[in-house]
């Protein structure tokens, strides 16, 4: 929801004397520079050595011939080191070719063939930095900076016994030798790294090392603020470098910036995000023509499966092409997989780091098929589903060992309700025993959830508690007749008769006829939630703003909710993508308003759809005229009023009867059909008296539109499956709030809003309409609706319903 920031390059931050990092880069301009001294190293106690495997003899590959450009950037390359010192004239035995390779900026990269003798070098194991370690210990920091060494390798001196080893030739009849570490040996990372950390262990509180980069990163602290913080550690950081002789790239650098890349991805205070570029290269990619090309695509996407939460899921069609003695057919379940990987990676969220001052919480299921990210072997898919949800506790336990041993204690929250017990079973199998000795270590709590959105509410629950004011007004209803108004705000005070505290949930009366709602606190990663599913979920169909803030406002409560929800409709890729921009259109026919539901309905076709499997191009929509009810069918572009009348009868007919008129624009040789169908159906000889309107009205081409583009945004992923989706779509459309009538058609058709995963929760407070209280509380609501005709029939719709449902409940009582 936040604008990203640039990076502050170091080169751009000289430009501007007044930046606080100005000065600190000035006086280490020594350090940080454009051309750094090209000389040989001081030792700094750390060598590059080569250990060969007994027996071994020289290792030698003759030099083959190179262009003519090639042997021109050999020749000045060497001839600069020998002028360092970094290499000189050899006679050794041992003789490695060079040859270049072009890098991504069109220069040339000097490569030297030492495969022989790394084949024969005994492997170092020096630790390399985890990379989810890195990651872990930036959270909750607000600067970062980065740091690029320059000729990293070239800063290591060679052993002096193993330096012909690494005699390398060139094309001109030259043999050089190394005094320093070159490139393209296999243990130089893992000396290289061995020196990094060697040199920056005392600060690894804020600044770690992966290789030659340095990344330092700070939070406000200590009564200082985060930029203060951040210089010091910064200025630690450059005086290491400055005693050790090492130099940063100028043009690479990154100084206290709010975000910076960091191993493929980009992190700030947020979380991590993936790298843009990655993903444009993962969507660019095209259909693949066999399964090397479908390997190399996967190992692109394989690199950012952790941003999908379907992943695996999705990638599985793709997984069974590379099975052994697998045909190769790309099939539409193929390209279906393959284009919905890439529309879920096109919309990555940003991933949160853990933060160790919070307590955690661990929600875990498993599926057929796999647990988070991890397939299930072909005998863990056939394990009983009490032994999976198991596997997937020993499973999340294992993943986040390390952020959950050591920790206050935690809750497991699993849908497998015999789990609780599971632990205390006297006869468990071998397999349960063994992966039961994961769970004694850890303090934690096993919760059942009993919903879908349980865990929504449960941490809404926790997060009152990191809420301030919140916190306070918790406190104070809970104490009962012991709370102290002191503890309260004015503001608290004022509205304290609004609040209510149950089953471990603030509730707000917005107005007193009304369901309380429930109370968000000031948390970013709750709101965003509750926004995305009451928008971007299939059942709520990437409806408008004012829509989806009617839809919100039904169950939650918070400050400003409305400018919330109006800055994610606004910033929502997929609507931005598929919905078109306004326009202005001609005026309408407008017709007379019914005086019940489906006593008038409209009949229209949404035609020019991309053909799904069934070959249909095209939606039949029934739309009741008074509460905006619709019925969707999909059809084939040459539909007849016959298989029109068929499907009356599967989608409106059962449920809603004949209505008394309809409106439609088709031919009048398809109406004829259809009602003529429709009767034989029907198994009757009455015909219908009411004359048809051979005419359409804009409420009904306003219903096309948002059908429209709201198919569009559901089916965004995989458009050829729309119809699959056309259920969820239908639901979104009834169960959203219509400007002519002020009610969504479920509530005007029921008298009751459906429940959705959104509202689903135990203890939840409901109202029951009856007498004046209800009738002013719906009317209040209509009043503001235009055209008067229109507002006066849904008040005289609601009345009549109202006195039903009234004598219902009364009849109800007397058999109590």
């Amino acid at each position: 929801m936040k604008k990203r920031s640039e990076a502050r390059l170091v080169s751009e931050v000289l430009k501007n004397p007044k930046d606080p990092v100005y000065p600190l880069v000035k006086e280490f301009a020594d350090v940080v520079s454009k051309d750094p001294p090209s000389q040989l190293p001081p030792d700094r106690g750390v060598r590059y050595e080569i250990d060969l495997v007994a027996g071994t003899k020289y290792c030698v590959t003759r030099q083959w011939p190179l262009p003519r450009e090639q042997c021109a950037v050999i020749d000045v390359f060497f001839a600069a080191k020998a002028k360092a010192g970094m290499v000189r004239e050899s006679k050794s035995p041992h003789s490695t070719p060079t040859f270049c390779v072009r890098k991504p900026n069109g220069k040339w990269r000097l490569v030297h063939a030492y495969n022989k003798l790394n084949n024969v070098t005994v492997p170092i194991q020096t630790p390399i930095p985890r990379k989810d370690v890195l990651l872990s210990n930036m959270a909750g920091c607000n600067l970062y900076s980065v740091l690029d060494l320059v000729d990293g390798y070239y800063q290591i001196l060679m052993r002096e016994s193993d330096i012909p080893l690494t005699a390398v030739s060139t094309p001109s009849g030259m043999l050089w030798e190394w005094l320093v570490m070159p490139q393209d040996l296999s243990n130089a990372p893992a000396t290289f790294n061995r020196l990094a950390t060697q040199l920056f262990r005392p600060l690894r509180a804020y600044a770690q090392t992966y290789f030659d980069d340095i990344f330092v990163h700070s939070r406000a602290g200590d009564g200082k603020t985060a930029m203060e913080v951040h210089l010091g550690h910064l200025r630690r950081v450059l005086e290491v470098m400055r005693a050790n002789k090492l130099y940063a790239n100028i043009n690479k650098c990154v100084f206290a910036s709010p975000e910076i890349k960091v191993l493929g991805g980009f992190v700030s205070n947020v979380g991590v995000r993936a790298d843009p570029e990655k993903v444009k290269a993962v969507a660019a990619w095209p259909t693949p023509r066999s399964q090397k090309d479908l390997r190399k695509w996967l190992g692109l996407a394989n690199y950012l499966h952790k941003y999908s939460s379907e992943y695996t899921g999705l990638v599985r069609p793709l997984s069974d092409l590379l099975k052994k003695d697998s045909d190769w057919r790309w099939e539409r379940q193929h390209q279906d997989a393959f284009d919905s990987i890439k529309a879920s990676l096109h919309q990555a969220p940003v991933l949160a780091l853990p933060d160790e001052t919070k307590p955690f919480s661990v929600v875990c299921d498993a599926s057929d098929y796999a647990i988070g990210f991890q397939a299930l072997k072909a005998a863990e898919r056939n394990y009983p589903v009490h032994d999976k949800e198991l596997l997937a506790m020993k499973y999340a336990l294992v993943k986040f060992r390390v952020h959950l041993l050591g920790s206050r204690p935690f809750v497991i929250y699993t849908d497998h309700a015999s789990l609780r017990t599971a632990t205390n079973s006297p006869h468990l199998p071998q397999r349960m025993a063994r992966w039961l000795s994961f769970f004694t270590e850890p303090d934690y709590e096993l919760a059942h959830i009993t919903r879908v959105t349980t865990d929504l509410y449960d941490r809404i629950r926790m997060a009152y508690r990191n809420d301030e004011s919140l916190a306070t007004l918790v406190r104070f209803l809970i104490a009962g007749k012991e709370a102290k108004s002191e503890w309260l705000s004015p503001r608290q005070r004022s509205r304290l008769h609004r609040y209510e505290w149950q089953d471990g949930l603030l509730y707000y009366w917005v107005e007193p006829h009304e369901p309380p709602r429930v109370v968000v606190p000031n948390d970013e990663d709750l709101k965003f939630d509750i926004l995305q599913e009451a928008h971007d979920a299939p059942s709520s169909g990437h409806l408008g703003r004012e829509k989806t803030f009617l839809s919100v406002s039904q169950a939650f409560w918070w400050t400003h909710m409305y400018k919330w929800v109006a800055r994610y409709v606004k910033t929502c890729e997929t609507c931005q993508r598929v919905k078109p921009a306004g326009h202005a259109s001609a005026p309408v026919q407008s017709l007379p308003v019914p005086a019940d539901c489906w006593k008038s309905m409209s009949l229209d076709f949404v035609l020019g759809i991309p053909a799904d499997d069934h070959g249909n191009t095209g939606i039949l929509v029934f739309v009741c005229r008074l509460s905006k009810m619709v019925h969707l069918a999909p059809v084939p572009d040459t539909v007849t009023g016959e298989q029109a009348a068929r499907l009356f009868v599967d989608g409106v007919f059962r449920h809603h009867g004949l209505p008394e008129t309809f409106v439609s624009d088709r031919d009048p040789r398809f109406t004829a059909a259809f009602w003529q169908t429709l009767f034989q159906l029907l198994g009757t000889r009455l015909h219908m008296s009411t004359a048809d309107h051979p005419q359409t009205d804009g409420q009904t081409e306003r219903v096309n539109r948002v059908l429209e583009d709201t198919l569009r945004s559901v089916c965004a992923a995989a458009p050829r499956t729309w119809s699959e989706r056309l259920p969820v779509v239908e639901f979104a459309l009834n169960n959203a709030v219509h400007a002519s009538t002020g009610f969504t058609p479920f509530y005007l058709n029921g008298m009751r809003h459906p429940r959705v995963p959104l509202t689903l929760r135990g203890g939840t407070k409901s109202s029951i309409l009856s007498g004046g209280e209800a009738r002013k509380a719906l009317f209040s609501q209509v009043s503001d609706l235009r055209p008067v005709s229109t507002r006066k029939q849904v008040e005289s719709f609601i009345d009549t319903r109202l006195n039903v449902i009234n004598r219902s409940y009364s009849t109800l009582e007397t058999y109590r």
